[in-house]
């Protein structure tokens, strides 16, 4: 009975330790996952940001070039 007993026991440790590596396996996927999908995120946030920077840029740049042109034209309005 004793033996019986401490084969039992066994087992249910082996199961135990089994389902628990099975488990973190389970969450180790899940977090490769997650953190695939933050990245790509991430990412996309950037390249948005790339954009509007570009955009922006591109609008200081004009308005810089058409407030410099209508300096040249009061300029050359006086003489």
């Amino acid at each position: 009975m004793k033996k019986l007993f401490l084969s039992l026991a066994a087992l249910a440790l082996v199961a135990s330790i089994y389902s628990c590596r099975e488990t973190t396996e389970v969450k180790i996927d899940d977090t490769a996952e997650t953190s695939t999908n933050d990245m790509e995120e991430a990412m996309d946030n950037t390249g948005d940001a790339i954009e509007d920077a570009a955009e922006d840029t591109g609008d200081a740049i004009e308005n810089a070039a058409e407030n410099t042109e209508e300096a040249v034209e009061d300029a050359t309005d006086g003489q």
